[in-house]
């Protein structure tokens, strides 16, 4: 551009061409081009590619390329064996234009995936989901969370909810929370193909989905919708979502005390961006405006769903049950027998038959034992011994009045046994009369089993029996009546007889 701008100003000041060219070091005819076409710039244009020798084959190029594009990767022949099945069907030529015309064919198609079509969604229409790991801090200790992501395709609100994995009864948990933080969730959930919502990829679009997460789709009453795979853009909102949350959320590092804490916080946080952000469609409404015009389209359960995923266990003969590398108790009575688990994302329940016979806090971590004490009292009768060094006693929590009680008959030799016959009661009476009966006996000054127990048995409101009738196909059509003549007749006999003799 600078030698042809020097020649342009030379011509013009009558500087002749040949010494110009001299000085340039530029060739005569160029010169001469520059000034009899006043041109400013040199396009060089290269012409389209030929195939002299291929041309004949294009065609079977083209399909064979085309077949290898819908296998998948590891399946793909490479350019030089669909250069040897030409040869094989006649094909003289060498491999450089199948090399050539495959490399053309592949930036074409290239460019082509690199465009993308704008989107618009109308009013509850559609959210899309993903998951993000960030790194917090609980108590001082770093840790790792899985944050589950959510954005409305057409108010752009967000919202975000935390949890210790990724695992299904979370994700029945996040969509809990977002549809309390929304109001309701729109008509079509949009997925990439995770495990636990894709369980097997088909055709194009054809998907089979979990069939517990089919049904929390039915109870909200959303469509379920999966991306293509490795095409993060279908859902490009919320993979934007995730980059944004990242740098204005969770940076600097946040530090809570609990989980709950975390997604309170985030849910604050979740508000205030989007009172705070301006909607990138309607630039004189906030994200926040914009969410309140499409709140009355979403879809509103009144009830959350039941999320759980079950599984069968059996108890073992310590009435525990493993679940997640972690330990929990039941009743006694159901010691070696078969139960099932529902594991919620903060509670694990166990029923038998239908019945719910135990509930905990569920653990996250491996090697924990959730006890409940008054699941092993009715073994006390039996095994008292179990009360010095029995796992689900050693940090029962007891009211003061019943400690202070165990700490007075720790004096005795049998104390185990008094013990045990005291906490046996606890399942009958409950807790707090038990404890009302050892507030008695340390006021008196005497601590035994059997005062307890008698103090308890007064305390109790247990009022006088209620009288019982027999059903009206057991009673009687006619009543007996008293009648001694069968009585007299017997004592006249017995007066005979003596005469007699």
């Amino acid at each position: 551009m600078e030698q042809i701008s020097e020649v342009r100003l030379s011509l013009s000041r009558g500087e002749s061409m040949r010494s110009i060219a001299k000085r340039c070091q530029m060739s005569r005819n160029t010169v001469q081009k520059i000034a009899r076409l006043g041109l400013t710039e040199f396009v060089y244009k290269t012409r389209a590619p030929t195939y002299p020798v291929l041309g004949p084959f294009l065609a079977r190029l083209e399909q064979l390329l085309s077949d290898e594009e819908e296998k998948t990767r590891k399946e793909r022949l490479t350019v030089w064996q669909v250069y040897e099945i030409l040869q094989s069907e006649g094909y003289l030529g060498s491999y450089d234009p199948v090399r050539r015309y495959a490399q053309k064919r592949k930036e074409e198609r290239r460019s082509i995936g690199k465009a993308f079509v704008p989107l618009v969604f109308s009013k509850g229409e559609a959210f899309k989901f993903d998951w993000s790991e960030e790194n917090v801090e609980f108590g001082g200790v770093p840790a790792k969370v899985y944050v589950a992501q959510f954005r409305l395709c057409h108010s752009r609100m967000r919202f975000c909810f935390a949890s210790t994995r990724m695992s299904l009864e979370m994700l029945f948990a996040a969509h809990t929370a977002a549809h309390n933080f929304f109001g309701g969730l729109c008509g079509i959930g949009i997925y990439d193909n995770m495990k636990t919502v894709v369980t097997r990829i088909g055709k194009g679009k054809e998907r089979d989905f979990n069939r517990r997460f089919q049904e929390l789709a039915s109870y909200y009453l959303f469509e379920l919708r999966a991306c293509t795979p490795a095409s993060g853009w279908e859902k490009g909102q919320v993979e934007n979502q995730v980059k944004i949350n990242r740098q204005r959320v969770f940076t600097p590092r946040l530090r809570f005390g609990c989980l709950e804490e975390l997604n309170a916080h985030l849910a604050e946080a979740m508000l205030r961006e989007a009172r705070n952000t301006r909607h990138p469609d309607y630039s004189d409404k906030s994200v926040w405006q914009v969410f309140e015009e499409e709140k009355p389209y979403l879809r509103v359960q009144m009830e959350a769903f039941d999320g759980y995923i079950s599984d069968e266990r059996r108890a073992n003969t310590q009435c525990l049950v493993q679940y997640d590398r972690n330990y929990y108790s039941l009743p006694c009575a159901y010691a070696g027998r078969p139960v099932t688990v529902r594991a919620y994302a903060e509670r694990i329940v166990l029923s038998f038959m239908g019945k719910t016979i135990a509930e905990h806090r569920r653990e996250m971590g491996k090697g924990h034992y959730v006890l409940n004490p008054l699941h092993y009292v009715p073994l006390l009768s039996r095994k008292p011994g179990a009360l010095r060094n029995g796992r689900p006693f050693l940090e029962w929590d007891l009211p003061n009045a019943i400690r202070a009680v165990w700490d007075r008959l720790r004096r005795f030799p049998d104390w185990d046994r008094q013990m045990a016959a005291i906490l046996s009661v606890i399942p009958v009476y409950g807790l707090e009369a038990v404890s009302v009966a050892c507030e008695v006996a340390l006021e008196q000054g005497t601590v035994s089993q059997s005062v307890i127990l008698n103090h308890l048995g007064r305390l109790s409101d247990i009022g006088p029996a209620e009288p019982v009738s027999p059903p009206e196909n057991l009673t009687l059509s006619c009543p007996p009546q008293a009648d001694c003549m069968r009585y007299n007749r017997l004592l006249r006999r017995d007066a005979c007889s003596a005469n007699t003799f």
